[in-house]
């Protein structure tokens, strides 16, 4: 649909607020959790401001936008405190939509905006990196590149006044986002010799705030509820988002922080403090780790989706035992094991619900990164603790070792199979994995050895763990005698 604003009796009052925010980023995730507290609050008279949307890929383009006025509409379907949420609008928190590549000038035009003290960013986990870059290009190559140039055209054009500083609050699926961004954009300004006034006035005027985020957002849904959907509201919407109705944005933040991000007052979904290790902790060893686990247990049995795999008791069983009796108690960090088991219980809710068809294939993208940071660490703490073989632990761990397992590649994209079909393994590892099981075949005992005992790999020789790798094997045999049985 072209025009919706004759459907959004409050638009012209939205559409006139000033922008605010500079955002890189216009993935699924941002217009689901920070835009829809920003349009909440906005509709509430609380913040009132939009966002400038940075399109930082070459991928697609930013028509679909354009083309409706940078609205979108966002269905939320869940269950809170067992009642069934359904809720649909329209956001309008996004005032325009610029592509990094054709309209770079335009986009530091913003830093010459007083108004606009707020980058947020989600440019998937890589984006944070430290890259050879040149902030004279447009745009500089990398996220931090772009984020360090447009800093330092507004220090210049505010003759770095403190008043100018910016909030800037990355959700990048990485520990600490917000210092490690901090630390990578003071070494560009050093390399670049921006000069001390500019790093001086970063350090003092700018917050760099690690944050944590917490709602799925798969995105589109399936054709049928897309058409079902587009035959109830009336009109075709090409940027339609579907979430379930937890959220959570923990910003780590004081109360100069609070004030600039004042939309917080209208959702308790967004929490500022000092110290959000307690929310992170929480939700990557639970909510994210049981995911990566499981993941592959539930994808071999012939599942497709986590609500599908919730439907499946034996899987159902699996996941559970793993994440309030494995997960929970090893949580490395201090945290009330209730607690831990209450935030536990929350996250087996979330993916039964009905609504959400969350496809375990897009679980496993960098799935040797996410067992890394996300379980490995836990792993480790259970065996601190309790000195004992994490029995789901180690399945889930066989598992992801069989899915890993490529039986097609071009030397560039890596295929599995499951059930005579093919399936992707976008996963940087895939290469190290065919290496492996070119050089072992069906030699497990000595494939399962040579993985766990690979620090270099996982930061730590996990075959040490007393009964880790007996149970990982043994998990592994009796998954591919199952597969071979299946295959027969």
């Amino acid at each position: 649909m072209s025009q919706r604003t004759e459907l959004y009796p409050d638009y012209a009052r939205l559409a006139a607020l000033p922008e605010k925010i500079l955002q890189f980023g216009t993935g699924v995730l941002l217009r689901g959790l920070p835009d829809y507290f920003v349009d909440k609050a906005n509709k509430n008279s609380i913040f009132n401001g939009r966002i400038v949307v940075v399109k930082s890929t070459d991928r697609g383009g930013v028509d679909a936008f354009k083309d409706q006025d940078d609205l979108f509409t966002h269905c939320i379907r869940g269950v809170e405190a067992g009642e069934a949420v359904e809720e649909t609008f329209i956001n309008s928190a996004i005032s325009r939509t610029l592509s990094a590549r054709n309209e770079w000038n335009e986009i530091l035009a913003c830093a010459r905006n007083p108004e606009i003290t707020i980058v947020i960013s989600n440019t998937t986990e890589v984006g944070i990196q430290l890259v050879e870059d040149d902030l004279k290009a447009s745009p500089p190559e990398s996220f931090p590149g772009k984020l360090t140039a447009y800093l330092h055209e507004r220090f210049r054009t505010f003759n770095g006044s403190p008043e100018s500083g910016m909030v800037i609050v990355p959700t990048e699926l990485v520990v600490d986002n917000g210092k490690k961004l901090r630390d990578i954009v003071l070494e560009q300004s050093r390399r670049h010799n921006l000069g001390e006034d500019f790093i001086q006035w970063l350090n003092e005027h700018n917050h760099f705030c690690s944050s944590l985020v917490d709602r799925i957002v798969p995105g589109l849904p399936d054709e049928a509820t897309q058409k079902e959907l587009t035959d109830t509201l009336g009109y075709q919407d090409e940027l339609l988002i579907m979430s379930e109705s937890y959220r959570l944005w923990a910003i780590e933040g004081g109360p100069q922080v609070r004030s600039v991000l004042n939309f917080a007052e209208a959702d308790a979904g967004v929490i500022i403090e000092p110290d959000i290790d307690l929310h992170r902790e929480l939700k990557l060893r639970l909510l994210n780790g049981s995911h990566t686990f499981s993941v592959a247990s539930f994808f071999l049995s012939g599942m497709d989706t986590v609500r599908e795999s919730m439907e499946n008791p034996e899987l159902e069983h699996f996941i559970t035992e793993l994440t309030l009796n494995e997960l929970a108690p090893a949580i490395p960090y201090k945290v009330d094991l209730e607690r831990a088991r209450t935030f536990g219980r929350q996250v087996l809710d979330r993916f039964r619900n009905p609504y959400i068809k969350h496809q375990l294939i897009d679980i496993t993208v960098q799935y040797t990164a996410k067992m890394k940071m996300r379980n490995v660490p836990t792993l480790l703490s259970h065996y601190e603790k309790f000195g004992a073989l994490p029995a789901r632990m180690a399945e889930g761990f066989a598992a992801y070792i069989l899915f890993m397992k490529p039986v097609e590649t071009d030397g560039k994209s890596f295929f599995g199979e499951r059930n005579g079909v093919r399936y992707p393994i976008r996963c940087d590892a895939a290469p190290y994995f065919e290496a492996l099981y070119k050089e072992h075949g069906t030699d497990y005992p000595r494939l399962v050895s040579s993985l766990l005992s690979d620090a270099e790999l996982w930061g730590t020789d996990l075959s040490h763990l007393p009964g880790f790798q007996e149970g990982v094997l043994e998990n592994l045999q009796s998954l591919v005698s199952i597969k071979v049985a299946d295959e027969d």
